[in-house]
């Protein structure tokens, strides 16, 4: 299964794009995605948060991804 990631701000950093094809097994969750971007791209341990939007709406680690979901990496912000 491949799942199209848009990263913003940092995440797009690490990424080394605005939008990256991922290669994932059939079946994974929110929480899974997670742990495997952390593993292939190590520099996300260091990120205070790092949220997962799917279909415009906060995923919770339960949720089951699919490749027709918008997936989206909301790293920290800043600003004033």
């Amino acid at each position: 299964m491949t799942l199209q990631i848009h990263a913003f701000g940092i995440a797009r950093d690490i990424l080394g794009g605005r939008i990256v094809a991922f290669e994932a097994p059939a079946a994974l969750t929110v929480g899974e995605l997670k742990q495997r971007l952390l593993e292939q791209y190590p520099a996300f341990g260091a990120l205070t948060s790092l949220l997962i939007a799917v279909n415009a709406e906060y995923g919770a680690d339960d949720v089951a991804l699919s490749e027709q979901d918008e997936i989206a990496l909301i790293p920290p912000v800043s600003g004033g």
